[in-house]
């Protein structure tokens, strides 16, 4: 079965950086498109940033520029590397790969908050 396991988040101040990793077990991770969400306290789960089994990235207008999403498949892990950050960036952060279309696996999220 798949499973996925993040780590990296914590406490930092704003204009800190971070880095995420997701390790994917129990499936051949190069073939799938992963992705990274993020949900704040009274909001929806919302994308952060995507990676297409091809490498192609997407990214939300609001980590535009700041943050930077890539995989290796040798390692079954994808990253996050997340800088300038912001108070707004508050949140869980998950890692989801998408077996099918509207068939996911998420993680289990690590919780980021940018606080002075």
């Amino acid at each position: 079965q798949v499973q996925l396991v993040e780590s990296g988040g914590g406490l930092v101040q704003p204009g800190g950086s971070l880095r995420l990793s997701c390790v994917v077990s129990g499936t051949t991770f190069s073939v799938y498109g992963m992705g990274w969400y993020r949900q704040a306290p009274g909001k929806q789960r919302e994308l952060v940033a995507e990676i297409t089994s091809g490498g192609t990235t997407t990214y939300a207008d609001s980590v535009k520029g700041r943050f930077t999403i890539s995989r290796d498949n040798a390692k079954n892990a994808l990253y996050l590397q997340m800088n300038s950050l912001k108070p707004e960036d508050t949140a869980v952060y998950y890692c989801k790969i998408s077996i099918l279309r509207d068939l996911n696996i998420w993680g289990q999220g690590t919780q980021v908050t940018v606080s002075s």
